[in-house]
């Protein structure tokens, strides 16, 4: 029986550079769908996938993270004195009980399979998932809690995987998989030119990932952009162990660039049980004109 995945990873140190000025002093993963910021619907997805440790990747202007998922008291004793319950409640149960958050510095921008390779000390000899924040996936149930079920099944490694466009597969991981065999990855390249893809089956931001990925990414070296590449990890993997490759229920929305964030800010506004009427009707009346 698989071991239960109780660790997640959330790579965090990039700047954001697309989203400047926005970013210069604020965390990118902090940038709000509606009413919670990026990096909490990551959390939230990983705790409902059942991830009790949460390691985040940080970097050099992360702070506002950690304060986010700390407590404030004195925010805390505003909102009991104004009688706002229910934002009181909303702060407080940002991080659950029994879950705990851990930091680590990435010194250097040495890319994901570095980040990854960051978060060792931490994880130990266990499974666990990476989260790039930056992928927002709305699905029932969570991305993660999809691909717990299916590394349940055969103890192998997951990457969460859709079709994409082959003129973006540049842009992307791909794999090759066997169909006969659960779709088990057979190869898998950091973005390959479209002539040269494997296929235009394309990695976004999930992983769960076995402890055997650590050996792999010390040894990897510099690889596409001069950084140490999780997919680069990944493939020095194939031979030894399973990686299977996880076609995900839901819908992503690819908030690294502005039109992917204001597609997940309509989508998610759209569904938002205090405002979500009344901003479809503003939609409507926009759309008229």
């Amino acid at each position: 029986m698989a071991q239960k995945v109780r660790a997640a990873v959330f790579p965090i140190a990039g700047r954001g550079t697309r989203f400047l000025p926005a970013t210069k002093a604020s965390p990118k993963e902090m940038l709000p769908i509606v009413d919670k910021p990026l990096i909490q619907y990551a959390v939230e997805e990983a705790i409902d996938a059942g991830a009790t440790k949460l390691v985040f990747i940080t970097g050099s202007s992360k702070r506002a993270i950690e304060d986010h998922f700390d407590t404030d008291p004195e925010l805390e004793q505003a909102l009991t004195d104004s009688g706002k319950g229910e934002l009181l409640k909303s702060i407080r149960d940002i991080v659950p009980s029994g879950v705990s958050c851990l930091y680590i510095r990435q010194g250097k921008p040495l890319g994901l399979g570095h980040a990854v390779l960051c978060a060792r000390p931490a994880i130990g000899d266990e499974p666990f998932f990476v989260h790039l924040a930056d992928d927002l996936i709305a699905g029932t149930p969570g991305c993660l809690s999809q691909m717990a079920g299916e590394y349940e099944q055969h103890g192998g490694s997951v990457v969460a995987v859709e079709t994409v466009p082959r003129e973006h597969t540049s842009s992307y991981g791909i794999v090759a998989v066997d169909g006969n065999d659960r779709n088990r990855i057979t190869q898998i390249v950091e973005k390959p030119k479209p002539d040269d893809a494997p296929s235009n089956s394309a990695v976004v931001g999930r992983y769960l990932l076995t402890p055997e990925i650590f050996d792999k990414l010390e040894h990897v070296g510099q690889g596409a952009g001069g950084e140490i590449q999780l997919t680069d990890g990944i493939a020095a993997l194939l031979d030894e162990s399973p990686v299977y490759a996880y076609s995900f229920d839901g819908v992503r929305y690819d908030c690294g660039n502005k039109l992917g964030y204001l597609q997940a800010t309509v989508a998610y506004g759209l569904n938002h049980p205090e405002i979500g009427q009344k901003f479809r009707e503003h939609l409507k009346e926009v759309l008229a004109d």
